[in-house]
Formats: C-alpha cells, structure tokens, sequence
C-alpha cells in the first residue's frame, strides 16, 4: 500500500475500485455485444469507440514521432488492443465471461514467460511456482463438465486458448513497452498505438463485415451498440488513464493489486446473469489467482 497522505490514500483506493469494476465489467458488456454482432464487429468496433474517444491526445502528439517510435506504436497497437480485441469476442462465444475473466488473470504471468524468452530477464522460483499452479487452474477450468466431473484433453474447451493467447499478446506489449519506449508517457503510448490500428479496424468493420447493416436493421442493435461503446470508451481509453494515473500517484504494486479483484468482478456479473460454476470451476479460480499471486507480487501489470 503506497504511504501518501490519508486523502490520497483512499484516492487511490477508489480508483482501484472502480478500475476494477471497470475491467471486470468488460467481459459481460463483450457477451452483450454478441447477442447481436458477430466477433469480429466486436472486435473492430471495440477499438474504433477507443480510438476515436482518445483523438484529442493521439492526433496533436503524432507529429513529434519519428519513424521507429512509429513502427513500433504500431506493434503496440496490434498487439496491445487489436488482435486481442478480436480473441476475447472471439472466446466468448463458446465461454463464459466469467471464466474468461478469471482466466485473463494470466496476463501478469505471460509478461514474465515472454520478457524471459526474449528480453533477456529472469524467471525465479516464485515465478516458477506460481506459473505450474496457474497452469493447473487453467487446466481445471477448461476441462470441468456437468455431471462428470472433470474431463480428459478431448474434453478441453479449445476456445479458452483464445484468451490465454490474448494474454500472450499482452505480454509482448508490456515487454514492448518497458523496453522500446522511454521518453513517451504511458497515456502517449495507449493514444497513438490506438490511432495506428484505427484505419484496419474502420476498414475492417465498414467493409468486411455486415456491421452497418445490423445496426439499422437488427432487433437489439441500438442497445448492444451502447454495451460496446461503454467497452471501447470506458474498458479500453479511459480505464488505461485510471490505470496510468494509479501508477504515478500509488505505486506499481499497488495498481497491479486490480488483478486479482477483476475475475471477482467478472464472475459476479457472470452470476448475476445466469452463468452457472461448479465447484470445479471455484477449484480452478482459486488455483489461478493464487498462482498469479505468488509468481508475480511485485510486478505491474495491464490487462
């Protein structure tokens, strides 16, 4: 907990409380979206609300990049927003939010496997040990069935790698971002790398998919299209300047403490909407955050 005085100290317990509610919130708001545009105008869509919403700072700052800060807001953008985006849309046709919540815990994790694979720093034992008990959980929750019990690999629900990749990619952002940017401020890094991807996503949504059509034409197109844009502006432009903020007036440790309050969020919601857990499930959850918490205490990280 970060020693400031006791004003800023509940301060920055409320931002937490509300990143939380904000980022655990995601996964259902997702799930509504689905009900009436396919994965894909999820996806696309998710990133042109963020995009645009964050013009006003990535539009007046781009002139001041050169060629290599662009390129690699580039990969920060695709790795960081896009191609995640469209995973989580895409998981959550055959998953549930809440254990897609619980299972995008694994990103603190990826960053650790991923800048030890190919930025040179180390995994220790905590690191070890929490990454055998998460893999553990996320085993347990991809192979729980109803009335069996627990399945075998032919029993694995395959759209659970969806989300594990999208941890994937975060955690190639993260490293991207410690190592390949100093001078940039974190709210720089999220506003450019979003315009960088806004074009594909615009390009995309307009004329690949079916998404103008839905939305004129398809019963419930009004009301998911506001689900989306509350994903896109609040889950995606603004919970990042929460984040950001957390990181400069808390502390690192501090603000990654949303981790483990995230799944919490996004299995309630997933209850309160019908979704059912078995005990399992509760087994598996408990293994994840757990092992997240003992391989990765001191580390930052950004769903």
């Amino acid at each position: 907990m970060p020693t400031t005085t006791n004003d800023s100290t509940l301060k920055n317990w409320g931002l937490l409380l509300l990143l939380s509610l904000i980022w655990g919130s995601s996964f259902i708001l997702i799930k509504r979206g689905l009900e009436v545009f396919s994965p894909g105008e999820v996806g696309a869509y998710r990133i042109v609300a963020a995009a645009t919403f964050l013009l006003p700072l990535s539009i007046p700052r781009i002139k001041n990049l050169d060629k290599t800060q662009i390129n690699n807001l580039i990969i920060v953008g695709l790795v960081g927003s896009f191609i995640p985006a469209f995973l989580f849309a895409k998981a959550q046709t055959q998953l549930s939010s809440s254990l897609t919540g619980v299972l995008n815990a694994l990103t603190p994790l990826s960053v650790v496997v991923i800048g030890a694979l190919f930025y040179h720093s180390k995994i220790t034992r905590r690191n070890a040990i929490g990454l055998a008990i998460a893999f553990i959980g996320v085993f347990i929750l991809v192979t729980v069935k109803e009335g069996t019990g627990f399945g075998a690999f032919e029993d694995i629900n395959s759209h659970a790698f969806y989300v594990i990749l999208a941890c994937i990619c975060y955690g190639f952002n993260l490293n991207i971002i410690k190592y390949k940017f100093v001078k940039l401020k974190p709210i720089e890094i999220t506003a450019i790398s979003l315009l960088m991807v806004l074009p594909m996503a615009l390009i995309y949504l307009m004329a690949g998919t079916q998404f103008s059509y839905k939305v004129v034409n398809s019963v419930g197109a009004m009301p998911a299209l506001g689900y989306l844009t509350l994903l896109g502006v609040l889950g995606t432009a603004i919970a990042l300047i929460i984040f950001n903020v957390m990181v400069k007036t808390a502390t690192p440790v501090f603000a990654a403490s949303v981790t483990y309050i995230i799944p919490i969020v996004a299995i309630f919601w997933g209850v309160l909407d019908g979704e059912v857990l078995l005990l399992g499930h509760y087994i598996g959850i408990v293994a994840v955050i757990i092992g997240v918490w003992v391989g990765n205490r001191k580390k930052v990280i950004q769903p």
